[in-house]
């Protein structure tokens, strides 16, 4: 998969060891804390890692005009397959509702047709209803519902690829 991508909006590339603070204030907002520097620049490495084993990984999204650092988005292994791998993101709550995860998943969804791959997953809390709608939007369709320990409901989604 592409490691740049660009939309209208918004532009995602590899995360740089800068970003490792975006990265934590991400994860604080999820409610278990903050993550402490060393371990935001290990899962960093690791989404470096992913790229070079897999050809894909979770990339931050950035305002092009602003610059910041809102959220992430792309590809994993996640409860998939390298084959047919899961799209993924989350975005911090502060740009919730303006279309930025519809644009970003869209670009990744048109850099992961590019590999050639025939089917994307994605696995979402059935709480969740924006990401769902997010999904919807791009053609994905719930495929089954499974109960998982930690995460409770999980609706999986599919969507073919060109």
């Amino acid at each position: 998969m592409a490691v740049e991508l660009e939309t209208e909006r918004l532009r995602l590339q590899p995360w740089a060891e800068s970003d490792a603070d975006d990265l934590r204030a991400l994860i604080a907002e999820r409610g278990d804390g903050t993550p402490a520097v060393e371990r935001a620049r290990e899962i960093i490495a690791a989404q470096h890692a992913a790229m070079a084993t897999a050809g894909f990984t979770l990339l931050p999204i950035r305002r092009r005009v602003e610059g910041d650092v809102i959220g992430y988005c792309g590809l994993i292994v996640g409860r998939a397959t390298v084959e047919e791998p899961e799209i993924a993101y989350e975005l911090f709550r502060r740009v919730h509702g303006r279309g930025y995860a519809t644009e970003a998943a869209g670009a990744v969804l048109a850099a992961a047709t590019a590999t050639g791959r025939t089917r994307l997953w994605s696995t979402v809390g059935s709480w969740n209803t924006a990401s769902l709608r997010v999904l919807e939007k791009l053609g994905f369709e719930r495929d089954h519902v499974s109960i998982e320990e930690r995460a409770g409901e999980v609706v999986w989604l599919t969507r073919p690829l060109p």
